[in-house]
């Protein structure tokens, strides 16, 4: 009696025990991730680079699905619907996992109950960029120049909650500032005017900014990361300039749908973790000015979280919404 009671304890623990077979065998059929960004743009760049390394080191198709609108609504509700089983992903990001709280009264989606966290792939840095003809050499003096004529000077922004808008939000009110935000569809219109001197500043995406800078029509203050970029040595960071707390970079990375077993959450981190420390991968990315992330699951999960709070705040005081 002892004898079978133990028995059916041992297989119980076998049947309620993670199966490693179960992270073994997968994938065992092509993985779509989906993109909630129109191809070409920085964030299907980066994601189509480590889906193209993540396919071959797993051999198996990673295939890049893009479905933008309605702010990232449309995809992320798409990939909630899906089967949890590690097949379909999400490129999770800034505005889908934490300003889309703020400026959307009601989403269809429930960005930390319907999707399980795997890693935060990268950061895409923004300048703070004037045109080359402005008098404004550095941040101080454009936050001078805003506090001396209230009301006139004027930030293009790539949408109403965009990362341009944010981070110019956190320049205002950090700073007391009367300045007039000029929304556009996209940073090319955006960038366009301000070359043209029709408005005065823009924080935006290294990416579509850096060509600007690089054939000297534009001026960058500086750079919201870290650290300096290798490729504009000498314009400073934010923090150098005094600036702390400004963060409002976009962040990407992979989300699953809730409910996907852990070791297929483990294996799918643990292998683009591994991705973006690769030379080659590194040296793509670092060409288009994206910084390389990873870091654990639970790291992405603090950062959403945190995001959530910290810039939900500044959306809700400048009064944005989208619906």
């Amino acid at each position: 009696m002892l004898k079978n009671f133990a028995l059916l304890l041992a297989l119980a623990a076998v049947v309620a025990a993670p199966s490693p077979g179960l992270a073994q065998a997968f994938p065992s059929k092509p993985i779509t991730i989906v993109v909630p960004f129109p191809a070409g743009g920085a964030a299907d760049a980066s994601t189509r680079i480590v889906a193209q390394k993540l396919g071959e080191d797993l051999k198996q198709s990673v295939l890049v699905d893009n479905r933008p609108g309605a702010g990232g609504q449309i995809a992320a509700s798409a990939v909630k619907r899906s089967a949890p089983d590690g097949y379909t992903l999400f490129l999770a990001n800034i505005g889908s996992h934490a300003t889309n709280q703020a400026l959307y009264s009601k989403l269809s989606y429930d960005p930390e109950k319907d999707f399980e966290p795997i890693v935060e792939m990268v950061k895409i840095p923004q300048l703070l960029v004037v045109p080359a003809t402005s008098s404004v050499r550095n941040v101080a003096a454009l936050i001078a120049k805003a506090k001396a004529n209230p009301g006139t000077v004027s930030y293009a922004s790539q949408s109403v909650g965009a990362g341009g808008h944010i981070a110019a939000e956190i320049l205002r009110s950090k700073n007391g500032l009367h300045i007039n935000h000029i929304p556009y569809k996209g940073s090319s219109p955006a960038l366009t005017d301000l070359v043209a001197g029709r408005v005065d500043f823009m924080f935006d995406a290294m990416p579509s900014s850096l060509p600007f800078v690089k054939d000297q029509r534009l001026r960058a203050l500086a750079i919201d990361a870290p650290k300096r970029s290798a490729l504009l040595p000498d314009v400073p960071t934010l923090v150098e300039q005094g600036l702390i707390g400004y963060e409002a970079s976009p962040w990407f990375g992979l989300a699953a749908p809730a409910g996907t077993p852990q070791p297929v959450i483990d294996k799918l981190h643990d292998e683009v973790a591994a991705i973006l420390r690769k030379p080659e991968v590194l040296s793509k990315l670092n060409e288009m000015g994206i910084v390389a992330v990873g870091g654990t699951a639970k790291d992405f999960a603090k950062l959403m979280k945190s995001d959530t709070e910290r810039l939900g705040q500044v959306i809700r005081d400048s009064g944005a919404k989208l619906d």
